[in-house]
């Protein structure tokens, strides 16, 4: 596949620049549509108001398909991931090439490894070569305040799919929690009707059972402290089996270490966190948060609460449960340890379900061992709150090249395209699915795959790894079910390729656990925003330095806690507080 090469000449720190192009606070106050496009895109009711449906001649209305009465292009931007890298095929025969048939559209793809995919698209922005469409963005704040990139919240009269799942399931409040200061957000978000809590932790149900633990009656109203006593029976059942020493430890996790924890406890201590109150782990940027109580908010980390979660998370650790390598070692160690079932409980996520179970079943099944898997619902902390609260997920940028090279009537032309790409359950299922018929079929009413292929991205494994066989992952062949366009949507279509024991997971755990109040936006100043991430970013390094060795007992709790406390005023805590609350209260 031909990439378009980025200027290797430019360098991170340009992104300063961005700022350049701004008006007297650092908005962009440009594009907007002209009052001609508006007038064009409403239709006037019997009582005289106007209301958002497109007319007929512009040719898109909520629920129609999208197509081109000439062949267009759009450039757009692709995070290719190493471990389904794009294919030619995926444009010859696949996805893209699929997305055409049905649009006439063609994407001119710069392809851009996932690693370094935001900075790749900081250096494009920045040379002002930044392509039309921008996917896979889940922070656009270090673009908004240069003029290159679309208020598009402006513009998204002209988009149907998305103002109706807006209306419907009352998104204002979430779009709220990403707009700037100058009324307007920037990135198209993915949108769940509901909060998805895509992590959570799988155990070993016959190790737990064999402990005479009943971990399906346990986890309604399990605390941590529930788990941690539970954790002490199975341990000490798999000692009295042989299949670990009391000197080992039987929970190792993944998502934490050097490779993605990204030295700051990462998923463990982000889903343990929020039940104490705190983000902390991969949440830790949201360190500050917002007391609905009191209106006003607070540096979480330096709390009684958080005093609470580190003491918490170090009891596992003390007590020979939780091995403290989980914060260094490499994500393979720890699947690894499950696999041979050595460990008895792991993080996991709705994707990688099957590729645990498959996992296991080469580690244990092989040898004949039978075990059971359960997928549990976090713990409670000090409140009842699941790990995730947002509706929101990463999203669409659009830059400002795309208004300035493709005109107004052009520019709205391509936003509708965006529109069913992103937005439409017809795309949504093309996207996910592939071609009904080919990759799946609907069986009953339900999504299955054909015969053939399987989805590691959809968390179905191949059937018959050990046999010889012709079976393809539609991921690797196609790239369908790929993370460049599926995310959010409604339940019903967001969870149509859960096994049962995921459907069934995600309904206790809607049903046992609360969703948190959501945080409200801070509307602060391209100036305030320089100064909120001068005071952050050592404030964030401060608090995880201490975090783990806390938790993995390094130092003591109560010895340290006052050092603690001044290392993190130190690094301006209390001027990072107030300067929140003086942008809340202005």
């Amino acid at each position: 596949m031909k990439k378009k090469l980025l200027s290797t000449m430019l360098t991170v720190s340009m992104v300063a620049s961005l700022a350049a192009c701004t008006n007297g606070n650092g908005s962009n106050i440009e594009p907007a549509p002209s009052q001609n496009a508006i007038d064009n895109n409403a239709t006037t009711t019997d009582d005289g108001s106007t209301d958002a449906e497109p007319v007929e001649d512009l040719g898109y209305t909520f629920g129609d398909h999208f197509y081109s009465d000439e062949p267009v292009t759009y450039s757009m931007s692709f995070s290719d991931a190493s471990w389904y890298p794009m294919t030619d095929k995926w444009v010859t025969d696949g996805i893209f090439a699929k997305i055409t048939e049905r649009t006439n559209v063609t994407l001119d793809l710069t392809s851009i490894d996932s690693g370094d995919y935001n900075d790749k698209i900081a250096l494009s922005i920045n040379a002002g070569d930044a392509p039309y469409i921008i996917p896979k963005t889940y922070d656009e704040s270090r673009f908004v305040d240069g003029g290159a990139i679309v208020p598009v919240s402006k513009w998204t009269q002209f988009m149907p799919n998305f103002t109706k799942f807006v209306e419907d399931y009352d998104m204002e409040a979430d779009l709220a929690t990403i707009t700037r200061n100058d009324g307007n957000y920037y990135r198209l978000p993915g949108m769940h009707e509901s909060p998805n809590q895509d992590y959570f932790f799988m155990v070993r149900k016959d190790l737990f059972e064999g402990a005479g633990v009943d971990i399906e009656a346990l986890e309604k109203d399990m605390t941590y402290d529930d788990l941690y006593d539970a954790l002490v029976k199975v341990k000490a059942y798999m000692v009295s089996e042989g299949m670990c020493k009391e000197s080992d430890y039987i929970w190792s996790d993944l998502w934490c270490g050097q490779e993605s924890g990204q030295g700051n406890g990462g998923n463990l201590l982000k889903i343990m966190g929020f039940s104490y109150n705190v983000a902390s782990g991969w949440a830790v940027a949201d360190c500050i948060q917002y007391d609905q109580s009191k209106g006003e908010w607070y540096l979480s980390s330096t709390t009684d609460d958080y005093k609470e979660f580190v003491k918490t998370a170090n009891k596992f650790v003390a007590g020979g449960i939780l091995d403290p390598e989980t914060f260094t070692q490499d994500d393979s160690v720890a699947t690894n340890k499950f696999y041979r079932g050595e460990t008895a409980i792991i993080s996991v996520n709705r994707g990688q379900v099957a590729a645990f179970e498959s996992g296991l079943q080469t580690g244990m099944g092989s040898e004949g061992k039978t075990y059971e898997t359960y997928l549990m619902v976090t713990p409670k902390g000090l409140n009842n709150y699941m790990a995730e609260n947002s509706r929101l997920e990463n999203g669409v940028m659009i830059s400002k090249r795309a208004y300035d090279e493709l005109g107004e009537e052009d520019f709205i032309k391509m936003l509708r395209f965006v529109d069913w790409l992103f937005y439409s359950d017809e795309a949504y299922d093309l996207t996910k699915w592939g071609i009904e018929g080919e990759t799946y079929n609907v069986v009953d009413g339900q999504k299955v795959l054909a015969d053939g292929w399987y989805c590691s991205g959809l968390g179905y494994a191949d059937p018959t790894p050990d046999d010889e066989n012709d079976n393809k992952d539609m991921r690797l062949e196609y790239g369908f079910a790929g993370g460049n366009f599926f995310y959010g949507h409604r339940v019903a279509q967001r969870d149509d390729h859960l096994t049962p024991a995921l459907q069934d997971f995600s309904r206790r755990i809607s049903e046992y656990r609360d969703i948190r109040p959501l945080n409200p936006a801070l509307a602060s100043t391209a100036d305030e925003n320089e100064q909120i991430n001068l005071w952050k970013t050592p404030l964030v390094d401060t608090i995880n330095t201490w975090t783990l060795n806390f938790v993995t007992g390094k130092k003591d709790i109560d010895a340290e806690w006052d050092n603690y406390l001044k290392a993190c005023d130190d690094a301006n805590a209390k001027q990072l507080v107030d300067l929140y609350n003086e942008i809340n209260n202005r």
